[in-house]
Order: C-alpha cells, then sequence, then structure tokens
C-alpha cells in the first residue's frame, strides 16, 4: 500500500533546505557579535516572525496542543538550542569545513537512535549510504582539523552539535505526525530562542552595540537558514524518515565549503572535491532506499 503523498514533493523541499542552511555558517562568520548571540537572534527572530502565521493559521491547533506534546515540543526545542550554541561556538575555534563536517554526522546518531525513538530500522542500503556520505564529509575536512587546543576544543563542541541535532531530528520525527508544520517550529523556535538568550545572559554576552551590517545578518540567518532551511527539512520530516532527512543534510558541507571558498577566502582541495561526490553518492543510496520504503 502506498503512502500518502504531499502536495509538494519532499526531496526537492530536502533540497532548497539544505541549500539555505548552507548560509549559516556564512552568516555566523560574517557577523561581529558573540556566539550565542548570533544564534539567539536568528531562532529569536525566526520565531517572531512565525508566531503571527501559526496563530492565523493553526491557532486552534496550538491552544489545544496536549500536555505531553507540549513537553516534547518544547523538549526539542532544548535540543536545537544546544545544537545552536555549541556549533556556532565551534566557529570561533575552528574552521568552516571541520565545524560543518563535524556537526553533520549526526546520521550516525540518527541511525543508531532511531529504531529506539521513532521505531524506524536503517536497512542496509540506507547504512551503506550514511557510512559512503559520513567518509565524504569527514575527507571534506579532514585537512582542515587542527591539533592545537583551541581547534580541538572547537571540533568538540561541534561533534557535540551533532548529537544535540540528531535528537533535534528524531524528537522532530515523532512529533511531525501529529502537529502541523507551524505549529511545530512555532513552539520549538520559540522555546529555543529563550533558552539561547538565557545562556547569552548567564555568560553576560552583549545584545547591543552591533553595525547595521552585523543586524542585516541576524535578519538574513532568521530567514534563510532558519525559517526557509530548517523548516524546510522539518516539513520533510512529516514524510521522510529521520535518517534520510539527516542524511540529505550532508550536502551542507560541498555547499558551505563552497562558499567558503568564494565568500572567506577558505581553500578549495582535491580531497574536499572527492568527498562531495561520495557525499552525493550517499545522498543516492539513501534517497533510492527512501524510494522504496514508499511502496510499502
Amino acid at each position: 500500500m502506498m503512502k500518502p503523498i504531499p502536495r509538494l514533493n519532499p526531496y526537492l523541499v530536502i533540497c532548497v533546505g539544505v541549500f539555505a542552511v548552507s548560509f549559516g555558517s556564512i552568516f555566523v562568520r560574517l557577523a561581529d557579535a558573540p556566539a550565542l548571540v548570533i544564534a539567539t537572534y536568528r531562532v529569536g527572530i525566526a520565531s517572531l516572525l512565525l508566531w503571527p502565521l501559526g496563530l492565523w493559521h493553526d491557532g486552534t491547533e496550538l491552544r489545544q496542543l496536549r500536555r505531553k506534546d507540549l513537553g516534547l515540543a518544547l523538549l526539542t526545542g532544548l535540543f536545537l538550542a544546544l545544537h545552536f550554541a555549541t556549533w556556532v561556538s565551534s566557529l570561533d575555534y575552528t574552521s568552516v569545513a571541520s565545524s560543518v563536517v563535524l556537526v553533520n554526522t549526526n546520521p550516525l546518531w540518527v541511525g543508531m537512535v532511531a529504531p529506539l525513538l521513532t521505531g524506524e530500522r536503517v536497512g542496509r542500503g540506507m547504512a551503506v549510504g550514511i557510512l559512503i556520505s559520513v567518509i565524504g564529509g569527514v575527507i571534506i575536512g579532514v585537512g582542515d582539523f587542527g591539533l592545537n587546543p583551541a581547534q580541538a576544543f572547537g571540533d568538540l563542541l561541534a561533534l557535540i552539535g551533532a548529537i544535540m541535532a540528531a535528537l533535534y531530528i528524531l524528537m522532530g520525527r515523532n512529533l511531525r505526525r501529529r502537529m502541523s508544520i507551524l505549529a511545530y517550529v512555532v513552539v520549538v523556535y520559540s522555546a529555543a530562542g529563550i533558552l539561547l538568550a538565557l545562556f547569552a545572559l548567564a555568560s553576560r554576552q552583549p545584545f547591543s552595540g552591533f553595525s547595521q551590517e552585523t543586524w542585516m545578518l541576524f535578519l538574513l540567518m532568521a530567514l534563510i537558514p532558519q525559517i526557509l532551511g530548517h523548516s524546510s527539512y522539518n516539513w520533510a520530516l512529516g514524510y521522510l524518515s529521520a535518517s534520510f532527512v539527516a542524511v540529505s543534510l550532508l550536502g551542507e558541507p560541498i555547499a558551505a565549503t563552497l562558499m567558503a571558498y568564494f565568500f572567506l577566502g577558505e581553500g578549495l582541495t582535491p580531497a574536499k572535491l572527492m568527498g562531495g561526490l561520495l557525499i552525493l553518492t550517499g545522498i543516492f543510496l539513501t534517497a533510492r532506499e527512501e524510494g522504496k520504503n514508499w511502496l510499502t
């Protein structure tokens, strides 16, 4: 029996989401502000922009959310806040390539935990695709992994960010089966924004005094990588497995590395091109496996 087909093609939506999310690390590098403040404004502005639309379109659902679903959505917001707090902070210590590669090891964590949280088993074809994609991601970033303490700390932060992202994706997969996309992102982004603001206040980071260019970057981060990017694959979680969505996000290191080359002057090497080819191969294999699941 075929599963219900959504009005939009989930694979196309995922592609748009990956492209949009890839701008995140570039905007972070260009913004002249502390890491936690950047993350706070990114998610906070996004949630403020989405609340009026959420109340207008899904106000009844938001008012009638079950206590259990509300609690799980708030927990998901915590995982998102911790993901941003660690990942954005990592960019202060390590390269864009290393940070993005490590934070996108989340398919490994999703694959290991998915059977427990979502009941979705990772088949052999999906597992092979995950492995090939992660190897490609490591090849992209291996030349940038540093041995000095500062870079090692940044790499550790990015790895923690990957685990938090995996939990965020898995929780989203469960909740999106019961919640509309607008209701889901409004609650999750709001919770994450409030928590990030508290983290920034606790570390005494300033919320004002930035240049006009940095304020514009805050807005762009909210609109492009957050509302367009994150919301695209949060929408796709209602139709595609958490493992496939996680693997598809490995397209981000390819786009982010290319953007870092053009906008930040970071090196583009044959190893990074080879890694990108492996990532695309892994995404193709997992997409083919996901396609088979649609027919069962």
